[in-house]
């Protein structure tokens, strides 16, 4: 108890509130201050993806925009091989979490489009329009996904607008052509409508879980003390503790820490204990450096006290009750062996003399 370790979590542990379950996991919970990314239980407790598909999503969810996530990408960060990756994308992508797009440019190359939705089920039109590819590029510029969630893509880019081809003059005496009316242009796409974003609520104020080191510390258990005392053994103990430096030096006491610590030996001593065996408990397995000689004395005496020992009759086994065992008896009539504590006739012989008895009583 006295080396040094760290106890930081073992003092969380007692700043959590409420009752303590008996089994099962128990949250020490310390608010984040940066570098955290927000996960959903849908996702988390999801009970149809694979763990796999999870861990896969919090990663990708976690990854800035623009971080390339290919299956190739993602074997480079994860332990996991490529098929199994494959796997869990395809798991995030049939429940709605991710989705690829296949979209041509203009040079007739074509790249993949990864857009990943942190929470699905509050998209107003999951299957709309509007995320489908187009196949060919339209004159009017490229909406933007409605969706928050990171957008990754090899390349990025929307084509050009062509430039309009202006009209040929009119010959002089001829009267002006009318101008072609050019055909309506397709309607662009209804984006989906994007929810309210409301300001998140303010965080409220961190609690530190492991008090502050100015923290107040909890009073120390007093001294134990003998039932009787006596003065033998206040001789004996404040013999035991002048003695300890001759078998540790920094043990060299004052006669106030003597008179302090004396009481605290003396009921170690009234239980019986040997006092090599007080010696060695108190001067072995000390911690480097030792700075506080007396409190560690203190220390130990209290945390360390034994029990008293048992008394002669504490130790004796009770006996136990004797067993009653039922002799055999041999039948009078049939000579069959029954148990009884008196000799007499078997159960069956029994019950066929009742049975006469009552036919004879009924014929009479």
């Amino acid at each position: 108890m006295d080396t040094q370790q760290n106890t930081a979590l073992t003092r969380a542990l007692a700043e959590v509130p409420g009752p303590l379950p008996t089994r099962g996991v128990i949250h020490v919970v310390i608010p984040h201050t940066d570098r955290f990314t927000v996960v959903g239980n849908h996702l988390a407790q999801h009970p149809d993806l694979s763990c796999t598909a999870i861990g896969i999503a919090v990663l990708i969810q976690s990854l800035p925009q623009g971080t390339e996530v290919s299956i190739k990408a993602l074997a480079a960060r994860c332990r996991e091989g490529e098929k199994r990756i494959a796997a869990a994308l395809r798991e995030l992508e049939a429940h709605g979490y991710l989705q690829r797009i296949r979209h041509r440019l203009t040079d007739k190359k074509v790249i993949t489009r990864t857009v990943f939705c942190n929470q699905p089920t509050a998209l107003p039109h999951p299957h709309h329009p509007a995320a489908q590819p187009h196949p060919h590029p339209h004159p009017h510029p490229c909406p933007r996904p409605a969706s928050t969630a990171p957008e990754t893509a090899s390349a990025t880019a929307c084509a050009p607008a062509p430039a309009p081809t202006p009209a040929p003059a009119p010959a002089p005496g001829q009267m002006p052509a009318p101008a072609p009316v050019p055909p309506a242009a397709p309607l662009p796409p209804r984006a989906p409508l994007a929810l309210p974003v409301q300001p998140p609520p303010p965080a409220p104020p961190s609690v530190p879980l492991v008090p502050t080191p100015t923290a107040p510390k909890p009073p120390r258990p007093p001294l134990p003390q003998p039932g009787t005392p006596t003065t033998e053994l206040d001789r004996a103990a404040t013999a035991l503790l002048s003695d300890l430096r001759r078998h540790a030096p920094r043990f060299t006491l004052s006669e106030g820490d003597i008179r302090q610590l004396a009481p605290a030996v003396a009921a170690w001593l009234e239980r019986e204990a040997h006092p090599d065996a007080i010696r060695r408990t108190l001067t072995d397995d000390l911690p480097q450096p030792l700075r506080h000689p007396v409190k560690l004395l203190r220390h130990r005496l209290t945390a360390l006290l034994p029990p008293p020992l048992p008394g002669a009759c504490d130790l004796v086994v009770p006996a136990r009750p004797p067993v009653v065992v039922t002799p055999f008896q041999t039948c009078d009539d049939c000579d069959r062996a029954f148990r009884s504590p008196a000799p007499g006739h078997c159960r069956d012989c029994r019950e066929t003399r009742e049975h006469r008895g009552a036919d004879v009583h009924t014929a009479a």
